[in-house]
């Protein structure tokens, strides 16, 4: 995979922004990608040094519309975690 799409896009909720205060970066990646691949696309997009790398699926919750019933989509979100001092420029000034 390329890493333009392992990456798939930052994720800034109330609760990432807060643990961007503990050098912890939450992003939406590619389901296939694994620990190792997240941790390499990190660095060469970002230009930092990730230290640990934590992976969650997340599953789709049911929904339902009238009469019609079906599910959200899978997902997989990843917290990064970076060397202290470092921070990623493109979250700086998130505000939720």
């Amino acid at each position: 995979m390329k890493k333009g799409e392992i990456i798939l896009h930052p994720i800034t909720t109330e609760k990432s922004t807060e643990q961007q205060g503990r050098n912890k970066y939450c992003f939406k990646v590619n389901p296939r990608a694994n620990k190792k691949e997240i941790m390499k696309a990190i660095k060469e997009v970002f230009g930092v040094e990730p230290v640990s790398c934590n992976v969650i699926n997340i599953s789709g919750k049911r929904k339902r519309e009238r009469y019609k019933i079906g599910y959200t989509s899978s997902w997989k979100k990843a917290i990064i975690t970076l060397k202290e001092g470092e921070t990623i420029e493109f979250f700086e000034g998130v505000q939720v």
